[in-house]
Formats: C-alpha cells, structure tokens, sequence
C-alpha cells in the first residue's frame, strides 16, 4: 500500500530533514575524530541545527493548512518532533564542547559519534523508502540494535571515568556529553518507532 497517496511535500520535507540529521551527525562525528578549529566546526552544526528548525516550521504550517494529510496527523507530528530532537541533541552535544572547553576527545565518544552517523544514514534510507513497508521495518530493527549499542558503549564510558578520572569537573563534563550523545540514539530509535506505527496503521 503507498504510504504517500496524497500531499507529497511531507513526504519531501521528511527526505530533507533526515539529509539535514545525516549531515550533522557526519559533521559531528568529524568534529570528534579531528578535534581542531572546535568553535567554527560547532557553528557549522548549529546552522544545520537552525535550518531543521526552519523545516520543523514548515510541516507543522503545512499540518495546519492540510485537509487530506498522507498518514495521520499525529504520526506526522511526532515523526516531525522525533526528527527535531535528534537535530537539537546532536547540536547539543557541539556546544557543549565549547561550553565546557574540552580539550581531549577520548575514544568512547568517538565511538558514539560513529554509532549517531551510522544511525543517520540507516534513518535517511528509511525515510527516502517510506512507501517499501517491508525495507522500513528492517531499518528500524537496525535502528534499535544500534540504540542497544550505544547505550552499551555509554556504560563502559561513565564507568572508565570513575575509574580513571582524578579531576571531579571533567567527571560531570565527559558524563553529561556521554547522556547526551547516548539520548541522541535514543532519540533515532524514537523516530523508528514512529515509522513502525505508520506501517502497522497502513496494513
């Protein structure tokens, strides 16, 4: 069953969203693996941030102006909302860097970084296939494998900084950039929940 039968600019307007998410979380994920010129890097994330913003705004506009939406209005609406969060984590893992003036970027948050990226690209995939039902629940088997991965990786990380750490401020630092680079997965695994639910409804 087409999943899409009527206003096709949601359809687009999720597509661009989910490119926005992708380049973000490889900017992201650069960012961390090649820890130079921090402050420009973290203003690149945050434009990519405002443009999702931007786009948010405009399903919504168009959610109020539509009659015959192509799925129901509150899967879109959350599925709009799920995209957004991941965007405003992802930026919310960039400032802090600044915030916090970081100056080392050890291996686990690599490893999360890559684990966000590795999401991103399995969420456009799904997104850009919305109308194949059959691909979109595999992807979102994918999604929740990789949510389990991060939040393993997280607890290895908060527990090598107790173990390792003398300087109590980057204890909180590293924790909190570790919850919020762990809540971005969680996040991805969000908006896979909401395309089971729009498949499910369709069938």
């Amino acid at each position: 069953m087409d999943l899409i039968p009527r206003d096709e600019k949601f359809y687009e307007l999720f597509h661009k969203q989910a490119e926005n998410i992708h380049v973000a979380a490889k900017l992201l994920a650069s960012l961390l693996s090649d820890f130079r010129e921090v402050e420009k890097r973290v203003t690149e994330i945050k434009f990519v941030e405002h443009k999702g913003d931007q786009l948010t705004h405009d399903l919504m506009m168009r959610l109020n102006k539509t009659f015959l939406t192509p799925f129901d209005r509150e899967d879109i609406y959350a599925l709009s909302s799920a995209l957004d969060d991941v965007l405003d984590l992802m930026d919310g893992v960039a400032g802090r860097l600044v915030t916090y003036k970081i100056a080392f970027v050890p291996p686990g948050a690599r490893q999360l970084s890559k684990v966000i990226l590795h999401g991103s690209e399995i969420l456009l995939q799904a997104i850009t296939e919305m109308r194949k039902p059959a691909n979109i629940l595999e992807y979102c088997q994918q999604l929740k494998q990789l949510e389990v991965e991060a939040d393993r990786i997280k607890g290895e990380c908060v527990a090598r900084l107790f173990e390792d750490s003398v300087d109590a401020i980057e204890v909180i630092k590293w924790k909190d950039l570790y919850e919020v680079l762990e809540a971005t997965t969680d996040k991805i695994d969000d908006v896979a929940n909401v395309l089971e639910t729009v498949i499910l409804k369709s069938h």
